[in-house]
């Protein structure tokens, strides 16, 4: 569950842009220019030349991210499934503060889709995929061949996830 939650850190921090936890920044940036060369995540140049990072898209802009905190604040769960998200979440700062891994793992496993159901297609598809994934691990009973198919699965989501993000977001 410890995992997971850290997988599920690295993805809602991104997208949500969290300032100091995000792994979107300027040097992770810098390291797309030597390694992979995403045109569409390099830091672009001012013409006073200070660099600037552009929105990315797996991001979500600050009206999107004061929707996802309303969303999950307006969320209720049957007594016991989940604490209650609404003292976790600052609509008006759009943070969300103080998630048990309880919590996390309860959001990986059903409600990730529906949170991030704002992203375009391309970037919301992997996540849908490592949410399904998650869910599955988490079976009371698992066969051979199910964790085989899992096996194979994982890496082709890992590369689809690595088109999306930037590289220090699997560190």
């Amino acid at each position: 569950m410890h995992i997971e939650k850290k997988i599920f850190d690295n993805i809602f921090k991104t997208i949500m842009n969290v300032t100091g936890k995000t792994k979107d920044n300027k040097k992770a940036r810098m390291d797309l220019s030597l390694y992979c060369r995403r045109k569409d995540l390099e830091l672009k140049s001012h013409p006073n030349g200070k660099k600037f990072k552009t929105n990315a898209n797996c991001t979500l802009a600050v009206e999107q991210i004061k929707c996802v905190c309303q969303w999950l604040e307006d969320l209720r769960m049957c007594n016991g499934y989940s604490s209650n998200l609404a003292s976790c979440v600052d609509v008006n700062k759009g943070r969300v503060l103080g998630m048990k891994s309880h919590d996390c793992h309860v959001l990986m496993k059903c409600l990730l889709p529906m949170t991030f159901s704002l992203l375009p297609t391309h970037v919301i598809n992997p996540i849908i995929e490592v949410s399904h994934f998650c869910k599955d691990l988490c079976f009371t009973t698992l066969k051979e061949d199910a964790l085989t198919r899992m096996e194979q699965k994982i890496s082709i989501i890992l590369c689809k996830l690595e088109k999306i993000f930037p590289l220090n977001f699997f560190f």
